[in-house]
């Protein structure tokens, strides 16, 4: 049995639906009926139904309903529909990969203290864990070296409340580093290092577009034999920067740094046993 239409218009006279436009902010639409054209501002829910609130560039805004073949979008006939909800995003992560706290103010400063050798291994922690760093409240400072360390440790006076954590270059077995550091290791005092000569090679090659990091010859200035090598202007300062600034994340470091020195901060704010 036929249906009936009770649309009596013929089928080529009819309308067809326009197509379904969401009235995301900024849109330029103009209304049919007023010839009112300007950029969506808001879309808002009312007793009567949806409406849209555009601005023409004059500033002037007007309100007008959200109503089917209501719209022109370059010419052509559209339904302006509210935009959907945008999906809920994943957490923001730190540069060290760590959650990040939004609105998190720094905490005041811990009487215990991360030592780093230089201002270049001082820069490197900042890029990577300084927000981490800042919501715990531990200050990274730097020694110029570790040849002072016994005594800046003695000055220091760890505690159960004042602990010490120091990042040291170059920390292998036998090494002057490594005697350095079995003097002061203590309850109180942690001192870890990496296997690089400098905390350049802490670095990941990939990020500065360099197959390696060179191998200097023995005697030579490492970080000058490096720019050397690399082709770069014998300007160490100029080529820490560019290293600097490759390093986005905790991705663009080896992991034998990053280990390190996430279990310092982790030794220097653990809760006071």
């Amino acid at each position: 049995m036929r249906q009936y239409d009770p649309d009596l218009t013929p089928p080529w006279k009819r309308q067809r639906p326009a197509p379904e436009v969401p009235a995301e902010p900024d849109l330029v639409v103009e209304e049919v009926t007023t010839g009112f054209c300007g950029a969506v501002i808001r879309c808002e829910k009312t007793a009567q139904g949806p409406t849209v609130t555009l601005e023409d560039r004059f500033g002037k805004h007007r309100v007008f309903p959200m109503e089917p073949r209501g719209f022109l979008l370059e010419g052509r006939v559209v339904t302006l529909v509210r935009p959907r909800a945008a999906a809920p995003s994943a957490p923001r992560r730190t540069a060290s990969g760590s959650i990040a706290v939004p609105g998190a103010r720094a905490r005041v400063a811990r009487a215990g203290r991360i030592y780093v050798e230089g201002r270049h291994d001082a820069e490197l922690v900042e890029r990577v864990w300084g927000d981490d760093l800042r919501i715990e409240g531990v200050v990274v400072e730097y020694l110029e070296g570790v040849d002072d360390l016994p005594a800046i440790v003695e000055d220091f006076s760890p505690g159960p409340d004042a602990r010490l954590g120091v990042l040291v270059d170059h920390l292998v077995a036998g090494s002057k580093e490594s005697r350095i550091a079995a003097q002061v290791t203590g309850e109180h005092v942690l001192v870890l290092g990496h296997p690089y000569i400098d905390i350049w090679e802490a670095v990941k090659p990939s990020p500065l577009s360099i197959p390696a990091w060179p191998k200097v010859p023995h005697g030579q200035d490492w970080k000058k034999g490096v720019c050397r090598a690399l082709g770069w202007p014998e300007n160490t300062g100029a080529a820490w920067q560019r290293i600097l600034s490759s390093v986005h994340s905790y991705k663009d470091l080896q992991p034998e740094l990053l280990g390190k020195v996430e279990e310092l901060i982790d030794f220097v704010t653990a809760p006071q046993g």
